[in-house]
């Protein structure tokens, strides 16, 4: 049974030069397993309502990636017969059936979910109705709706039998219309009717009846008047079915060299729009005749990831669910914290990093400080110049807003923009253009390198003399994604680190650079050498029967090497603990290989983001932030940094943060070694610890300590 879950991979290991067998769970598996706590806490009760329809949504996005980057890959690798096994350790073909049954399986418990929280809302006086339950107002309310709304940005496309089928888009939900000819009631006609979710919102409020709300579908309002459509050529509607394509989404990036990069993915950007289907979603009760005739059309069968699903498609939109009926239907998110070193506006952050380092964990402290430090540096005479990096932006920044008010201000502003961050590649490109345009130095990457780094270093000088100060997270410069994602922030003076950023910055405008590192593990260079010896002195120091133990949270564990090197430890006797987010590739609960190790995973409101890795190092612990997981691209074909923490202060702050994550019995769930994802439960009598509920207390009560001494030592200042 074990062996439906992982296998024993053969590998050589690189300190013995022999080949040796270790557990290992394929990547696209967990992956699955991860999005399967996802659709659990769609089905959890006590999620809200609402949020619970939202984690639905967050369910398909998720899935839809999933088919665009990673089957769309196994499906390339496929092709390549024994030597992608040999590559890859899975059979591609045998890996593509496995996963499709586990898709299948969970998309059957998705719509048990969905149907579910239909009855739940209902019980809140809140209804999601389609086209046939619409009473005589509703309905006279939709076709006016229509009209005014919808009917304008509809462009229906017929389907001709001798005629290929029209260009589907990916990520786009589309109704599939049989049409009969009312001159002729035996032929059919198809048509192809994109649904714009993108100019209209796929959710419309009906006219309130008493306390009762109503909600109906964009796709339905278009099924309602869809005879109103098609009934002036003479046919009359018989099915109108939602179906949905998603396509490969890999770039092919030109090897053109007389092309600038810029020039490249942007090309590779819109031919990725036109990439090879991979999934075909369709209702369940579409009939055979119409099933038979598009998978005809499109060229595939029902091996080809063709996936029976529901009456509605393109379930992402479900993130963004109005916000009805009562407040207890949707999670309560408490304000973002100031920190307690940056309550007073008048004050000067950089002064206050000046005299010590600053640790922002988002989203329970506001991502207003990194913004409000920009505009002060933009506007500060001391200040020569910034550089940034920038990975995925938020399209309307207020950070790169404040580095254009820079410019204006005279300073130099560098920044390095990753085009290749996928799936905000547009976006990354509109901002390259528009800083360049206002006259910053534009680095587009490194060639062969993604830059994941999240860097920016101020540079000042008083009265002739430089002072520098560094910004090293977990996270994007992104003020959206910072109200949903648990992230950390270092604002540091220390000039240790603020001289090795330095040299990273030097690597990314001259290649050749790669710099010294004393402090910072930098990636592709030195970061895995960094950590490999850093688990080498847990397991000397458990061989001595010293106390020796690493607690380890990240998004992604799958490199093969850094998880053949936790099982020497753990064999070694070291005490592992792991706080995964989504894929672990790491098998626990195998005696001889992970006896020491124990893994768990938080997935509740926020999005758990964080890389923070904490070695026992002998009672002197050493804490590293980063933005890189343990994945073999992670170390090997990005840049990253990982900062070590030097302050006292900031250090407890993490370690107290790590220790509330660790004592969770709410949303906490145990990664045993068959992918169970059990939840971690409160004994009897036990307090019930949620995690991220109990860090939002645990920072504004130290805000809280450290304002109430303010008070106390002006209180006792001497009078004057």
């Amino acid at each position: 049974m074990a062996h439906n879950y992982y296998i024993w991979l053969i590998i050589a290991n690189s300190n013995t030069m022999q080949k040796q067998k270790i557990p290992y769970i394929n990547r696209e598996i967990s992956w699955l397993s991860f999005n399967d706590r996802v659709l659990q806490e769609a089905s959890d009760s006590t999620t809200p309502l609402i949020e619970r329809l939202k984690f639905l949504g967050i369910f398909s996005n998720n899935r839809d990636e999933f088919y665009r980057v990673r089957v769309a890959t196994i499906n390339r690798l496929s092709k390549l017969g024994k030597k992608a096994i040999a590559v890859y350790g899975d059979d591609p073909k045998e890996l593509l059936q496995k996963m499709q049954r586990k898709v299948i399986e969970q998309q059957q418990r998705f719509e048990a979910i969905y149907q579910e929280l239909l009855h739940e809302l209902a019980k809140e006086n809140v209804f999601i109705i389609n086209e046939k339950q619409l009473n005589k107002e509703q309905q006279v309310f939709v076709k006016d709706y229509f009209h005014n709304e919808v009917v304008s940005t509809l462009f229906p496309i017929m389907v001709d039998e001798n005629k290929a089928f029209p260009y589907m888009k990916d990520k786009s939900g589309y109704l599939f219309v049989r049409l009969i000819a009312n001159s002729s009631r035996n032929k059919n006609k198809y048509a192809l009717i994109e649904i714009p979710s993108k100019t209209t919102s796929r959710f419309i409020i009906l006219p309130q009846e008493k306390n009762k709300k109503y909600i109906i579908l964009l796709d339905d309002i278009i099924r309602f008047n869809a005879n109103e459509m098609f009934s002036v050529f003479g046919y009359t509607v018989k099915e109108a079915i939602n179906i949905k394509l998603t396509r490969d989404a890999e770039l092919d990036i030109d090897q053109d060299v007389s092309k600038s990069m810029l020039e490249k993915i942007s090309k590779s950007v819109k031919d990725r729009k036109k990439g090879q289907p991979v999934r075909f979603v369709y209702d369940s009760n579409m009939s055979r005749e119409m099933l038979g005739f598009i998978m005809k059309k499109l060229g595939m069968d029902k091996k080809d990831n063709a996936i029976p699903g529901g009456r509605y498609h393109n379930f992402k939109d479900f993130i963004r669910f109005p916000t009805v009926g009562e407040k207890k239907l949707v999670y309560d998110h408490p304000t973002p914290l100031d920190h307690k070193y940056l309550t007073d506006i008048h004050t000067s952050i950089l002064q206050v990093v000046k005299q010590k380092d600053i640790l922002l964990h988002y989203p329970y402290h506001t991502f207003d400080h990194i913004i409000t430090l920009l505009r002060e540096a933009s506007i500060d005479p001391t200040v020569e110049s910034i550089k940034i990096t920038f990975y995925r932006v938020a399209d309307s920044s207020k950070i790169a807003n404040a580095l254009i008010n820079a410019i204006k201000n005279g300073k130099k502003v560098t920044v390095l923009v990753e085009l290749q961050a996928r799936f905000d590649e547009e976006n990354n490109i509109y901002w390259a253009n528009k800083l360049q345009e206002e006259g910053a130095t534009v680095i587009y990457g490194v060639p062969g390198l993604k830059v994941h780094s999240k860097l920016f270093l101020i540079t000042t000088r008083v009265n002739g003399k430089e002072i520098k100060y560094a910004h090293i997270g977990t996270g994007n410069f992104n003020e959206k994604t910072a109200r949903i994602y648990t992230d950390f922030t270092l604002l540091t003076a220390d000039k240790n680190i603020t001289e090795e950023v330095t040299h990273v910055f030097d690597f990314y405008t001259n290649n050749f650079k790669t710099g010294a590192y004393k402090h910072l593990a930098v990636a592709p260079f030195f970061m895995r050498h960094t950590f490999v010896n850093l688990i080498n002195k847990e397991i000397e120091n458990a061989k001595a029967k010293k106390n020796a133990y690493m607690i380890l949270k990240m998004n992604s564990l799958v490199d093969k090497d850094m998880i053949t090197k936790l099982y020497e430890a753990s064999q070694a006797g070291v005490k592992i603990t792991l706080i995964v987010r989504g894929i672990c590739s790491l098998v626990t609960e195998i005696q001889g290989f992970s006896d020491n190790i124990k893994a768990y995973s938080i997935v509740d409101k926020y999005l758990e983001h964080a890389r923070v890795f904490i070695f026992g190092n002998n009672g002197d612990e050493k804490i590293y932030i980063t933005s890189a997981d343990w994945m073999s691209r992670n170390l090997d074909s990005r840049s990253e940094v990982a900062v070590p923490i030097y302050s006292p202060e900031v250090k407890k702050q993490i370690k107290d943060i790590i220790d509330i994550q660790l004592s969770g019995n709410t949303k906490v769930r145990i990664l045993d070694r068959l992918q169970q994802n059990f939840y971690i439960t409160p004994q009897l009598g036990e307090k019930k610890v949620r995690v991220q509920d109990e860090i939002y207390n645990y920072l504004k009560k130290d805000k809280e300590a450290y304002a109430k001494t303010l008070t106390l030592s002006k209180k006792h200042l001497p009078s004057l």
